[in-house]
Parts: structure tokens; sequence; C-alpha cells
């Protein structure tokens, strides 16, 4: 049942910022292949909530304004519809992984500002792509700042557990078991390919099974 409270903090803390959550094809692209392969890697895990263009406010307050991360990982906390994400909703939980992919309207001011924001709110990792140098940035937060990672080529995520290669031109991301991320067309054809197999195997056993009969 929702309540008048509910009513208020969502008249105070709206869900969208007018902004678009791409503004371009490969923007978008990389959003998706992110997103959606951290989604696959953490499906069995119910206490990994990941969400695509949704803003962050980390403290009840009409002064500190959020901010939409491209990509936001929070463990500790369960998956399922929101939204915003109101951290004093949220066990007081911030975001620990957040990903930002560049587009040509992000200045450095901009991202500055970023770079603060998440410092002072408690992100553990932090990593900017830009698909049009194709050059990644990645920060780790040591103490009370977070720190520059180089070279980030080869760089494995602590609390993702993922690596990035920048050696192929585009860059690539593989899971732990160094699976590479795929494209949702590449995982289509994946599954394809594994079905058909998978027929391909069982009439060479009902064929060998008839043979021996």
């Amino acid at each position: 049942m929702t309540t008048m409270r509910q009513i208020n903090e969502d008249l105070l803390y709206p869900s969208g910022d007018g902004k678009p959550m791409a503004e371009n094809t490969e923007q978008y692209k990389w959003i998706v292949i992110i997103k959606e392969n951290l989604e696959i890697l953490f499906a069995d895990i119910p206490d990994v909530f990941i969400a695509g263009g949704l803003l962050w406010y980390p403290v009840r307050s009409k002064v500190i304004n959020p901010t939409a991360p491209d990509i936001m990982v929070v463990f500790g906390r369960p998956k399922g519809k929101r939204k915003s994400y109101r951290q004093w909703q949220e066990e007081n939980i911030p975001p620990q992984v957040v990903f930002e992919i560049l587009s040509p309207s992000n200045d450095d001011e901009e991202m500055e500002r970023k770079l603060e924001f998440y410092q002072i709110y408690g992100i553990q990792e932090y990593y900017v792509y830009d698909p049009e140098s194709r050059g990644i940035e990645a920060w780790v937060r040591s103490g009370d700042k977070l720190q520059q990672i180089e070279p980030v080529n080869g760089w494995k995520s602590p609390r993702l557990g993922i690596q990035f290669d920048t050696t192929k031109g585009d860059l690539v991301i593989y899971r732990p078991d160094g699976e590479r991320f795929l494209t949702s067309l590449e995982m289509r054809q994946q599954y394809e390919n594994e079905q058909q197999w998978a027929e391909k195997l069982a009439e060479y056993l009902r064929r060998r099974e008839a043979a021996c009969l």
C-alpha cells in the first residue's frame, strides 16, 4: 500500500532528471553490453543489484543533486524494481562499482564533478570508457580517496572479478571464467550454435543406439 510519505518522497526525489540515458548508438551499445553481462554474471546471487541510468540519491537532501551512473552495481541489496536508488531506503549502502560510458557532451568539468561525487559518497571502483577513443580509465578506493589505476590493460576488478583487455582495439572484458562479455547478437549466435551441437549429439546417440540393436 502506498503511503503519503512515499508519495511525498516520489515528488521530492523524482526518478528522472530529463536527460537521455544515451546520446548515440555506440554509447548505448556499451551501456547494454556491460550492464546485461553483469546481470548474467550475478544472476544467481540475490543480493546484488545492478541498474543502468538510475538516479542515485546518496542522502535525503534537496541541496545535494543526485547523479545517474550509466551502470551501478550494489552488493548487499536485493534485485528488484526501483524508481531511483535512495540510499537511506537501502540500509544506507552505496553502490560499490560504477561505470560511465562517455558521449561527446561529457566535458572534463562534468567528469571531474562525477569523480568528486563518487569519491565523497563511497564508490569503491569507478570505470570510464570512451567508445570513440577506445580508452578506459579506472579508479579504486584507497582510504578516503579514489586512486587512478595505470595501466588498465590486464586489470582485474577486485569486486566484480572481471578483467579488462585493451590490446585488441575495442575494449574486451572477460568474466572470471575467462569468457568474454558478448553482445546480445553474439549471445543469440552462441545459443543457436549450442542448440545445433546438442541436436547433432542427440542424433548421433540415437543412431549409435539403433546400430547396437
